[in-house]
């Protein structure tokens, strides 16, 4: 396990294992139609074609969370999709991703962030072409198991008091509840380590989850068959670091750890996408 105390811009030491509705064309982002283009490129002329890094992100975020891993990877010759996660369900979420990575070709490094990490789990089941898991700060559960059942399988979230659920009227008469979390407590609870005007911006951008979403329990898990790799962050709020720790080590999740809050796609991008291309260069040939 490598544990990283502050900032640093680039990983060197290898990580030992021990281990949150239908998607149109338009859910990717340019880099990422981009990013199959230049993998298609790369194969027309035969030289080795990099995999394509499919980010996924989690509640109370949307795509942008993931600029600073995007622009890390792509210096590094990454192509990569930043995919739009509806936040309605794991097994409905999962769909939606996987008509993302059936358009895209070639090998692929699948990245999760917190219940993102749900989405993966499922989408990814008995697809060759995913060559590796990428769980950030993210929920790696087991058949049966909710994202909210895992974060409180050890104390510390305190999520609960910073949400703002919004109950409404669904078209078939029944009632749904849409989870945010309150733009005043935005940056404590799931930014601390992002500036405040940034953090601020992310709070007036979150998209809202589905309290169903963290109740679903999980089919099934990509992890039990495809190499894994996770970052815990050991300041989180969201989910408590025990608990990442407790799923990683499950997993037998090559494991880095960092003294950073729920949002280290955002605070520490460079070390999450030095991570990824590990996975990549380990599983990759």
């Amino acid at each position: 396990m490598v544990s990283i105390k502050g900032g640093r811009k680039r990983l060197t030491t290898g990580a030992v294992a021990v281990a949150t509705a239908g998607l149109a064309l338009g859910a990717f982002a340019l880099s990422g139609t981009a990013g199959a283009t230049e993998a298609t490129r790369a194969a027309d002329t035969g030289r080795h074609a990099k995999p394509t890094v499919v980010l996924e992100h989690g509640a109370f975020a949307d795509g942008s969370s993931w600029n600073g891993v995007i622009a890390d990877l792509r210096a590094d010759g990454y192509p990569v999709v930043a995919a739009a996660n509806p936040l309605r369900g794991p097994a409905s979420d999962a769909a939606a991703l996987r008509t993302v990575l059936d358009h895209v070709k070639g090998p692929k490094i699948l990245v999760g962030h917190s219940y993102g990490g749900n989405v993966i789990s499922e989408a990814a089941t008995n697809d060759p072409e995913v060559k590796a898991l990428v769980y950030v700060a993210a929920f790696l559960p087991a058949p049966g198991e909710s994202a909210l059942e895992l974060t409180d399988k050890y104390p510390g979230s305190t999520l609960p008091d910073a949400l703002d659920p919004v109950t409404y009227q669904q078209a078939d008469g029944s009632t749904a509840t849409d989870l945010s979390i309150q733009q005043a407590k935005f940056r404590h609870q799931f930014a601390a380590d992002v500036p405040a005007k940034q953090a601020a911006l992310m709070a007036a951008a979150q998209r809202p989850i589905a309290q169903a979403a963290l109740e679903e329990k999980a089919t099934t898990a990509a992890w039990r068959t495809t190499p894994s790799w996770d970052i815990v962050t050991t300041e989180d709020l969201n989910i408590p670091a025990a608990v990442q720790r407790f799923m990683a080590k499950r997993a037998h999740a090559h494991t880095t750890e960092v003294a950073a809050s729920h949002s280290v796609a955002v605070s520490h991008p460079r070390l999450v996408a030095d991570v990824i291309e590990r996975a990549a260069h380990a599983t990759v040939r």
